[in-house]
């Protein structure tokens, strides 16, 4: 605990605290809605991290006294009570040590998260819908705030692809090492013979763009398409030409946004995500560069996760060897136990 305490650094997140509280505090916080939202949320999640800190902290002092007070008394029920304590705290403990390791350039960044199925048909569509939900149940369950930008849906079920975002500080980090191509091994519903059909989605996670990260982009290097939204099945979801589609001409990026009402803003949004793509292929071109002079790759884009539902049922990571026998709930949300194994596998690798 004393360890995570000083990674953390509690009087200066308690410094951060009060110079947000003054901001949040201000009159004219609302006259910006997007620079009082961030404010805000960063209050919130600084607020929570100190709340968690000092929380456990408190268990670990109690749990003190609960095993002496057993003792004196030798009372089997208290110390049942402090030994499922003990047990409790150890996993929050976890817990709180998986965030002191994300110490990346950009890990307490919000993160953009992209779908696309890729090879297996009908069922990879309907796997990556899948993937969608479960990201999105993960974020729900976690009360973090969600966007999505875009989705295009496949024409028999699923969809082709979706971008949207996860609106909460740390999420870059957390769910980056989700990034690669994810496996589903089931019988297909989609066949009529009852076949067995393996079917591949890709992950990609980016860090949103700050004004910081100096991404400039010409505007004549990029062609914009409009066209109309679209919903499941085809159906139109607006009756006007709003929907914007990006293609960065130098490197071949192309992005979609549909979400909003009108064009300007689904262009806005459009042109931060391609910030984002371009910016993480900038990342990417300087790691491979930082690769080859340790003369050793990295496993980035690599099939990372299997999940099979016949003819058994398990759910695999294939870098960290963690594993789970409930698929349905993984694809409910439930990928926790996924995400810190991953983080610390990650660090590890770093070494």
């Amino acid at each position: 605990m004393e360890s995570i305490e000083a990674v953390l650094d509690l009087d200066k997140l308690r410094a951060d605290i009060a110079v947000l509280e003054e901001q949040a505090a201000a009159p004219s916080l609302w006259d910006n809605p997007d620079e009082a939202q961030k404010i805000t949320s960063k209050l919130s999640h600084l607020q929570a991290e100190v709340r968690k800190a000092d929380t456990l902290r408190g268990r670990i002092d109690d749990l003190a006294v609960l095993f002496e007070m057993a003792q004196e008394e030798d009372d089997p029920d208290t110390l049942a009570e402090a030994e499922s304590e003990l047990i409790s705290v150890k996993k929050a403990l976890d817990e709180m040590e998986v965030r002191t390791l994300l110490s990346g350039e950009y890990d307490a960044r919000e993160a953009l998260v992209n779908i696309r199925a890729e090879a297996g048909g009908v069922d990879a569509a309907d796997f990556a819908e899948k993937l969608q939900r479960m990201y999105l149940r993960w974020a729900e369950q976690k009360g973090y705030k969600t966007e999505v930008y875009e989705t295009s849906y496949a024409e028999e079920a699923g969809i082709k692809s979706t971008t949207f975002a996860v609106q909460v500080p740390y999420a870059y980090g957390t769910l980056s090492v989700e990034q690669g191509t994810h496996r589903l091994v089931r019988i297909s519903p989609f066949d009529n013979q009852g076949r067995r059909q393996t079917s591949f989605a890709g992950v990609e996670i980016l860090p949103v763009v700050e004004q910081t990260d100096h991404i400039e982009i010409d505007e004549s290097e990029l062609r914009v398409d409009v066209y109309r939204s679209s919903g499941p099945g085809g159906q139109g979801v607006n009756t006007t030409d709003s929907a914007v589609r990006l293609t960065h001409l130098p490197t071949g990026i192309v992005v979609s946004c549909q979400n909003e009402r009108s064009q300007i803003q689904n262009k806005a949004t459009a042109m931060n995500v391609l910030q984002a793509k371009l910016l993480e292929r900038q990342r990417q071109e300087e790691r491979a560069r930082m690769d080859a002079l340790k003369d050793g790759g990295s496993s980035w884009g690599n099939q990372m996760r299997s999940y099979v539902l016949h003819p058994y049922q398990m759910v695999k990571d294939l870098r960290t060897e963690f594993e789970v026998g409930n698929p349905e709930a993984v694809f409910n949300g439930e990928i926790d136990g996924f995400l810190e194994a991953g983080i610390r596998w990650r660090k590890q690798q770093e070494k």
